[in-house]
């Protein structure tokens, strides 16, 4: 009777293997891994391919590479054909690439444009849910710029940041006239601190 059951037992397990085998084969779905949630409503994970500056990134978005600009912050250059390499663009840069090594990258787009004219996505950046560009405004390595409604959605919250870091006197702001409306001011401060 034991041998009996026995032989039952062996026989199941295999009918169960084949029919986990054949599940696998024709509803591969099943034991898929899970596709990576979003942190937050509106987030869109994506795939870091490396960090260009304090403002860009290159991302996989869509199964391409894609460059990315940071909606509402302008940090220095750290290799421009007209403007060279300003003050505080390499830290923007490093502190930018660290961001983007510590965490779940996602996206976010606004309600208007999200394209640029040189094709680069529009968007904004965070890690574990945390603003990128909150953050390098806080730090003063970024300032608020290129504002081009509708896109506006965390420009509050991006002024305020910008305004503690401001205060502070910090990164940016200790140069005296530095920061201009335009960007920065290269000709009275030419190579970086």
């Amino acid at each position: 009777m034991a041998k009996k059951a026995k032989k039952n037992n062996i026989i199941k397990s295999i009918a169960i293997v084949i029919v986990v085998a054949i599940a696998a084969i024709y509803f591969p779905e099943l034991f898929a891994e899970e596709e990576e949630m979003p942190s937050r409503s509106g987030l869109i994970p994506v795939e870091l391919v490396k960090t260009i500056d304090g403002d860009t990134i290159k991302i996989k978005y869509e199964g391409k590479e894609q460059n990315v600009r940071y909606l509402l912050i302008d940090t220095p250059e750290t290799n421009h054909a007209q403007l060279g390499k300003q003050p505080f663009g390499q830290q923007a840069k490093e502190r930018n690439m660290e961001l983007m090594n510590s965490g779940k990258l996602e996206i976010e787009f606004d309600i208007g444009e999200r394209v640029d004219k040189y094709g680069r996505l529009l968007a904004y950046i965070y890690i574990d849910g945390v603003s990128i560009q909150e953050k390098l405004l806080e730090e003063g390595l970024a300032r608020v710029g290129y504002v081009y409604p509708p896109n506006t959605r965390h420009l509050d919250a991006f002024e305020k940041a910008q305004e503690k870091a401001k205060k502070a006197g910090i990164g940016i702001w200790t140069l005296e006239d530095y920061v201009t409306e335009r960007g920065f001011d290269s000709q009275t401060y030419p190579e970086g601190k």
